[in-house]
């Protein structure tokens, strides 16, 4: 499934969950569905064209909700993309004493500060959603991460000042990027968490403008 189809059901699912759990206010009277004979609220959920809308109870809403379980794609997803912030932290952290361009060591902190947060909400959601007993942990070979620089570039990069680590700086961070974005539609088409869903989003929104505003500068 491509980014586009992954996105297309995602909607779709959304749209009938917001369907199923459009609640009426207050209670039905004897004559209404099981959740105006417990006395509690009613639940509408919409029904195909041409079909009625059913009342439902608050259970059966609920169940009817799509499943948001964590699937593999999802933790390989996160897992990865924390050692891919740490990288780019590491350059980030080089910009303050070897940068020349006030420009890129402004660009080197706003990483810093987007990334730094990121990989903390990443470490609780691992913790909320360990792997199920007996599921294959999920590598950190960094060559299976699109846009990690190797560590051959990075001993450049540390042995680089002025105007020639400006230059590699932005060459690096923004492949770097670029393969965070990959990642990240690669998440969105295949995962199934709504949280993870909302990281990818945010990676391909903030990344993808530092992108266009890194090759404006190199």
């Amino acid at each position: 499934m491509d980014m586009a189809k992954g996105l297309l059901g995602r909607t779709t699912a959304a749209a009938m969950a917001a369907g199923i759990l459009l609640a009426l206010a207050g209670c039905r009277d004897g004559d209404g569905g099981d959740g105006a004979k417990n006395g509690g609220a009613a639940v509408i959920a919409p029904g195909r064209p041409g079909e009625k809308a059913r009342t439902l109870s608050p259970e059966e809403a609920a169940k009817r909700q799509p499943d948001d379980g964590p699937n593999a794609a999802d933790r390989t997803y996160v897992q990865h993309m924390i050692e891919h912030h740490r990288q780019a932290l590491t350059m980030s952290a080089l910009a303050p004493d070897r940068a020349s361009a006030d420009a890129v060591k402004r660009l080197a902190e706003r990483i810093t500060a987007a990334q730094q947060p990121e990989i903390g909400a990443m470490e609780k959601w691992l913790a909320r959603y360990p792997a199920p007993s007996g599921a294959p942990a999920a590598g950190h070979d960094h060559g299976a991460m699109p846009g990690m620089a190797t560590g051959q570039q990075l001993e450049q990069l540390a042995g680089a000042k002025g105007a020639g680590f400006d230059k590699l700086f932005l060459t690096l961070m923004t492949a770097h990027h670029e393969g965070a974005v990959k990642m990240a539609g690669e998440a969105l088409a295949a995962g199934n968490n709504g949280a993870v869903e909302e990281m990818a989003n945010e990676v391909v929104a903030t990344q993808t403008a530092e992108i266009h505003r890194m090759r404006a500068m190199g």
